[in-house]
């Protein structure tokens, strides 16, 4: 309990220093700051305790198989596994692996789509040291194999419904990759697309269940490598450890009271650290249940909750307005759901939603994948992301630091440290590097020249180091903290992070190497950046439908442009660059605008923005 001391008497000294104002401000957020507290104390004796025992996933999941072996561990429509045949089906992907040849440190990727055997794979993977990659399932093409070639995947395991996308470019994969797909529901069937895939189905069904040999995994090793846009570039494989792992899904079992008997309902997709460590992880670490959806549908959220008899259910914030945009329903509050969690839940929504759907308690979160800034907001303050301590912002090391917007550069001063932000200016969110601690290390990336990037130096004093955000946040007076916007050339879209670079090389080579410039902009009655596309094309050569029909071919729907501009002229940098700012300034309203400009249907096809049009997107009636 020596951190109950230090606090104690770091809270005297306080006493005797501050104004009267800080008074108010410590006795408005008292409460808040307490229950947090405690929250973290639990964490942290939690993370020692299976440190000292040098503990892993899979030693903490096979203690609740142990606890409770017949008790339902995921649940789906076509599915109900209990703890018992996770982890028999995880020992038999051990054991397959192990007898090809597979040890300690390899890399084996996933593509699979939400199912039991999807944790149950990369679980029994950890049990012989295997790290592995959780591959996006929305990925065609280039970006699907730059995800596969950067984790330097020795062997992939692959779903049958990802064969065509493995076909396209399987001739262009690496000689000593071995690929083996999986089957759904036993079917051993193997298709003739991949001729070189050998059937995982048939190996594990001559595999034991038995638990395989000790491969003596410790706990600060890797576990899974989850991709993340990060500001740049194609996708970034983003290190999650053992200890990483047990710390978010406790972190935020903690801080937002979740109960062990709580049944969790989450649509998200399982390569993500929200729907694959926060949520999975109330089942593969606290023994819950979690029940799961192949794919998101707003009209079915509630009542899947009803039917799975979910207590806490998990959204994005795009999520939570396609809910609120469905029609009334019988399952509106026919449901036992108490809390839901997730984030992006913009404020101007909040109330609407917890009223029609009667949820007691929101839980807000924010952090990176691959970062060590993550922080919660457990009291329900609509719009809030979270809060940093007014009475001991000491105590968990995040803040927000003067920065050029644009950039994300940070502002230093005469001294060549960065300043923090007065409440109410807008900053850069870091959190503060600390080796050896699982809620302050920064694992970064496989790369190591991107993790470089997003190590900020001589931070408050010289030689500290931070993660940088590369978001803008800010701080009221209370603490409480609001995302504003996001620096450098990455938007967020329907949930996921959407990198400029990469878009703009699809579009460009789609287009037919025409220049072209990528950025997001604001659509009224949507949450984030839509893609805007500027494609230099004077003499009208662009085929529209030919356009949209292979670009779909190469890019997730979400990071296809949902409006083009084609320029018949173009302003160029010093660099031979678009000007992307002075373009995303001017928007996509036609009365401003001289250029063509377009927008994509439902149906994918692009269609004239015309000033009629344009007025439809103001007033929602053209949604996106």
């Amino acid at each position: 309990m020596g951190w109950f001391f230090a606090v104690l008497v770091a809270l005297i000294a306080l006493l005797l220093t501050r104004s009267w104002r800080w008074f108010y401000i410590a006795g408005a957020t008292a409460k808040r700051d307490l229950t947090a507290l405690w929250a973290y104390g639990k964490l942290l004796r939690y993370t020692k305790r299976h440190e000292r025992l040098n503990h892993t996933v899979a030693d903490v999941f096979e203690e609740n198989v142990t606890a409770h072996p017949e008790k339902i561990a995921v649940i789906s429509e076509t599915q109900k596994w209990t703890f018992r045949q996770v982890n028999e089906h995880a020992n038999r992907v051990a054991n397959v692996l192990q007898a090809q040849g597979y040890r300690k440190g390899d890399v084996v990727g996933l593509l699979m789509e939400n199912r039991a055997e999807y944790v149950a794979t990369w679980l029994g993977l950890s049990k012989i040291g295997i790290i592995t990659p959780l591959i996006n399932t929305n990925l065609r093409g280039p970006s699907l194999l730059h995800s596969i070639t950067v984790a330097h995947c020795h062997a992939l395991i692959y779903g049958e419904d990802f064969v065509e996308a493995m076909s396209d470019i399987t001739k262009e994969l690496p000689n000593d990759l071995t690929l083996f797909q999986f089957n759904n529901e036993n079917n051993n069937t193997q298709s003739e697309a991949v001729k070189q895939a050998k059937n995982l189905n048939t190996l594990l069904s001559a595999a034991s269940t038995q638990k395989p040999g000790k491969a003596q995994v410790d706990h600060h090793d890797k576990l899974v490598y989850i991709y993340t846009s990060g500001t740049t570039g194609l996708p970034k494989a983003a290190v999650i450890s053992h200890s990483r792992y047990l710390f978010i899904a406790a972190g935020i079992h903690y801080t937002m009271g979740f109960k062990n008997d709580d049944v969790f309902y989450t649509p998200l997709p399982l390569y993500h650290t929200a729907g694959g460590i926060m949520c999975m992880g109330q089942s593969v670490i606290f023994g819950s249940t979690v029940s799961i959806r192949k794919k998101f549908s707003a009209s079915n959220y509630f009542a899947d909750c009803a039917k799975f008899n979910a207590t806490v259910g998990q959204y994005i914030g795009e999520m939570a307005r396609y809910i609120l945009a469905t029609k009334p329903s019988d399952y509106d509050r026919a449901h036992r759901v108490r809390l839901v969690f997730g984030n992006g839940l913009r404020p101007q929504i909040w109330p609407q939603f917890v009223e029609r759907f009667n949820i007691a308690k929101v839980g807000e979160f924010y952090g990176a994948t691959e970062g060590n800034a993550n922080i919660m907001n457990h009291d329900n303050t609509v719009g809030a992301i979270g809060f940093v301590s007014r009475i001991l912002p000491q105590v968990y090391p995040i803040s927000i630091i003067r920065a050029d917007p644009d950039t994300g550069e940070p502002i230093r001063n005469k001294d060549g440290l960065c300043e923090l932000c007065e409440p109410n200016e807008p900053g850069v969110f870091i959190g503060k590097i600390v080796k050896g601690n699982p809620s302050r290390e920064f694992l970064g990336y496989v790369d190591a020249k991107a993790s470089a990037k997003k190590i900020v130096k001589d931070v408050f004093k010289h030689g500290d180091m931070a993660f940088l955000s590369g978001d803008l946040l800010v701080a009221d007076e209370k603490g409480y903290l609001y995302f504003k916007d996001r620096t450098g050339d990455t938007f967020r879209w329907k949930g996921e992070n959407v990198s400029t670079s990469e878009v703009e090389a699809q579009v460009s080579n789609v287009a037919g190497y025409k220049d072209t410039v990528v950025y997001g902009v604001t659509i009224p009655h949507t949450e984030g950046r839509a893609g805007m596309a500027a494609i230099y094309d004077p003499q009208g050569e662009l085929d529209l439908d030919v356009f949209a029909a292979n670009l779909a071919k190469v890019l997730p729907a979400y990071a296809r442009p949902q409006i083009l501009r084609l320029l018949t002229k173009v302003d160029l940098t010093g660099t031979f660059k678009l000007r992307k700012v002075d373009l995303q300034k001017e928007g996509y309203d036609p009365n401003v605008v001289k250029d063509a400009l377009y927008y994509q249907t439902s149906k994918g096809r692009y269609e004239p923005l015309t000033p009629s049009a344009y007025e439809k997107v103001q007033r929602n009636e053209i949604r996106f």
